[in-house]
């Protein structure tokens, strides 16, 4: 019985902790969660609506893609017979065009086609022409012909206007012009009856005086500074010079400071010159002119043919003794050599001072030419011309230049027949020569 009662008691003591203590606990956490479920049950409504209204604006943007998609299309469709019909005509202006471009290119290359065909043509009719002019004139008879029919054509030729200058001379400005005319009339004054053994001096003299002035710039440049008076000029020549050089050159050079010249170097340029016409006046007085002539155009021509010994004559930043001494190598290896050639060669190579050699020496010649009041014609023909053909020549060109004429002639074989004559500055060519390169030149491009 007690034991019952205490299992009762017990029973009733666990009884009053449930629902004292554990009841209220398990009530209030069914609350919480039936809130819970509450809230659950809340969201899963509003999550449900929300996917609804996904639905409807997932089912308009559907509705909205499929009408804009049915627009793009039928623009797409507009576009597209739009740009191909656009191409179309773009093609068609295309083929025209190079339809049109294509018919010019025909044309170009025609024209081109037909000019290369004139072109060859021409040329194979220059070169045969120019081979059968060669085979003619292989014949002396024939060759000889051309000169005639050239001094023919040469004799109808009206007098010639032009001026004829040689040398240095050709290039002076009005004062010095005039300074170098009244220096020449001066020398011929003090040089008319002299020897061969005063002029050979008063030669030296001028040539010594001219290198001096040539490594004195300062006193060149004072000697031919214009002034209304001379008499300073004067008086420092005679300081100078007096006592060192002859009488003859003391005046010349007296003369030369008292003139007026356009430019410093011309001062230079007339001392050197009454210089060679002394020597050319000692080859007169020992009557040897036309040997000096000759030799000094035999000479030219020899460094005209020999360009590289007119470089080295022509160096003039080279010691002058140096380039005389290969002068004299030169000129003295022939036995027939002139001493007054010699010398007039050796005067020119030392004062040089800027001209080539070849060029000074056919001014030298020209000068030598001009001093018996004749003009010099260069003459080139392909070969030899007879003593008629030069006599015929030297009488048409003295009518045409209102001058006596001397005729230095040039044989070159590749001129083929006729002349071609060099007066000064004047040119008449009537090669066969010429005529084919002018042919020649004539073609089409």
């Amino acid at each position: 019985m007690s034991t019952f009662i205490g299992q009762l008691i017990g029973f009733a003591v666990i009884v009053f902790i449930i629902v004292k203590w554990v009841a209220p606990l398990v009530k209030g956490l069914m609350v919480k969660q039936q809130e819970a479920i509450r809230v659950a049950l809340a969201e899963s409504a509003d999550a449900a609506k929300r996917l609804a209204d996904a639905d409807a604006m997932h089912a308009k943007a559907l509705a909205d893609a499929a009408a804009e998609s049915g627009s793009v299309t039928s623009e797409a469709k507009q576009d597209a017979e739009r740009i191909k019909a656009q191409l179309a005509e773009q093609a068609g202006v295309d083929a025209e065009r190079i339809k049109a471009q294509g018919g010019q290119q025909i044309q170009l290359l025609r024209q081109q086609t037909v000019r290369e065909l004139r072109l060859g043509l021409g040329d194979e009719a220059v070169r045969k022409a120019g081979d059968l002019v060669r085979a003619h004139v292989a014949d002396p008879a024939a060759q000889a012909a051309t000169v005639d029919r050239f001094l023919d054509d040469l004799d109808q030729m009206a007098p010639s206007a032009a001026v004829i200058e040689t040398g240095f001379s050709a290039g002076l400005r009005a004062a010095s012009r005039a300074a170098l005319d009244s220096l020449v009339t001066e020398f011929d004054s003090a040089a008319g009856g002299s020897d061969a053994n005063g002029l050979t001096a008063l030669a030296d003299d001028l040539t010594a005086v001219a290198k001096l002035l040539i490594s004195e710039p300062a006193l060149t440049k004072h000697l031919a500074e214009a002034s209304d008076s001379a008499t300073a000029k004067v008086a420092l020549v005679d300081k100078l010079l007096a006592g060192k050089i002859g009488d003859p050159a003391l005046k010349l050079v007296r003369a030369a400071a008292s003139q007026r010249w356009s430019v410093e170097s011309n001062l230079i340029d007339g001392i050197e010159h009454i210089a060679r016409l002394a020597l050319l006046q000692r080859a007169k007085v020992a009557g040897e002119v036309d040997e000096v002539e000759d030799q000094l155009f035999q000479f030219g021509r020899v460094l005209d043919n020999e360009p590289r010994l007119s470089t080295l004559l022509s160096d003039y930043t080279a010691d002058a003794a140096t380039r005389v001494a290969l002068l004299d190598k030169v000129v003295g290896s022939g036995s027939s050599a002139n001493g007054t050639a010699a010398a007039l060669l050796e005067q020119t190579v030392t004062l040089l001072r800027g001209e080539r050699a070849d060029e000074a020496v056919i001014d030298l010649a020209e000068l030598a030419v001009a001093r018996r009041g004749e003009v010099v014609a260069h003459v080139s023909a392909a070969a030899d011309l007879s003593d008629a053909q030069r006599d015929r020549l030297t009488a048409v060109l003295t009518r045409i230049y209102g001058h006596p004429v001397s005729v230095q002639l040039h044989v070159d074989p590749e001129l083929l027949g006729g002349l071609s004559i060099t007066v000064g500055d004047e040119v008449i060519d009537g090669s066969i020569a010429s005529r084919l390169a002018a042919a020649q030149n004539q073609l089409p491009d």
